[in-house]
């Protein structure tokens, strides 16, 4: 499925850029990043994914209600094998969903629940992987400058095509 391979090229990417960096850089915290690292928005990206599997269980996606897990933050290997590992259970059959939400607005404090499917929130979260991918750019650009990602790290998929259209 087009989806997953999407999927499979921003988590190697993502990967790949994690192993250039020095262990001590992954969870330094990052000026331009407003003191996060990059760990941290790794983390995210991760504990999002795992939000979907579990509420793929259950029918009831919530990204509120994520563990943290601050190890993720501080150990690139474990984010990169937490990675493969999502990708590899990623292919699952499409199924309606519901998402869970809520908003500090509400006095209240009740939940939204919000129609989705499996494969919507794949591409939800894949679009905020590569979101937090930009900032990660920006977070590798300040803790080692001289490495290099691929031009098209934390771009979308619809920037690199209208690149590309208004290119020719």
């Amino acid at each position: 499925m087009q989806l997953h391979l999407a999927v499979r090229n921003a988590f190697d990417q993502l990967a790949g850029s994690l192993c250039l960096l020095q262990p001590r850089e992954y969870p330094q915290p990052c000026k331009t990043l407003s003191g996060h690292s990059i760990g941290q928005h790794v983390r995210h990206i991760i504990e999002l994914f795992q939000a979907l599997q579990t509420g793929y269980g259950t029918g009831i996606v919530n990204y509120e209600k994520r563990k943290r897990e601050l190890t993720i933050e501080t150990d690139r290997d474990l984010a990169c094998l937490l990675l493969e590992q999502i990708y590899q259970d990623l292919d699952r059959p499409d199924k309606p969903l519901l998402l869970e939400t809520s908003f500090a607005d509400d006095p209240a404090g009740l939940p939204l629940l919000l129609s989705s499917n499996y494969n919507r929130e794949i591409a939800y979260n894949l679009e905020h992987t590569i979101h937090h991918m930009a900032l990660i750019r920006i977070g590798i650009n300040e803790v080692d400058p001289s490495l290099v990602l691929p031009e098209e790290y934390g771009i979308a998929s619809a920037t690199i095509k209208y690149r590309r259209q208004c290119a020719q």
